[in-house]
């Protein structure tokens, strides 16, 4: 599959609540680092994060990749993601983030997704207080901090 067909499938999947075909899309071992949920790897866990994590508070997903750069070992993809929070402070809202998709690929397929994403808005959009969205982006800079290629910006 090429990079805009992996694209529009991943997109795809995830819209139509398709768990399992998101995880068909990753290497057997392959991992999602998820903004908000972690790290889930492996084909069930990844199925787990869309049809559990993702749908259990959202619904009507809409998701699209824009201007993907691929050298056949890493895909990069600008995004646009959005759905309709079913959290009570959200008020039957849709919510709405962008960022940059980064996935590594083995034969095709997706060994390792990860993303930067600019959350703080849809959290606004949500409802959430100043102060939550806050300690949810601590926890995001955390996790971005911890990555290797900080190393050399930590000292």
């Amino acid at each position: 599959m090429d990079a805009v067909g992996l694209l529009k499938e991943f997109c795809s999947a995830v819209e139509r609540h398709d768990g399992p075909g998101l995880a068909r899309l990753f290497t057997e071992d392959g991992v999602y680092h998820d903004v908000f949920y972690g790290a889930f790897k492996g084909h069930a866990r990844i199925a787990e994060l869309i049809d559990d994590r993702f749908f259990r508070t959202a619904r009507d997903f809409r998701w699209d990749m824009f201007r993907p750069v691929t050298d056949g070992k890493t895909l990069y993809a600008y995004y646009t993601f959005s759905y309709i929070s079913t959290l009570p402070e959200a008020k039957g809202k849709r919510v709405g983030f962008d960022g940059v998709s980064i996935m590594t690929l083995s034969d095709g397929k997706i060994a390792e997704y990860r993303e930067v994403a600019n959350a703080h808005h849809g959290l606004l959009d949500i409802g959430f207080a100043p102060e939550r969205v806050a300690k949810l982006m601590a926890k995001e800079h955390a996790h971005i901090k911890a990555r290797p290629e900080w190393e050399r910006h930590r000292a």
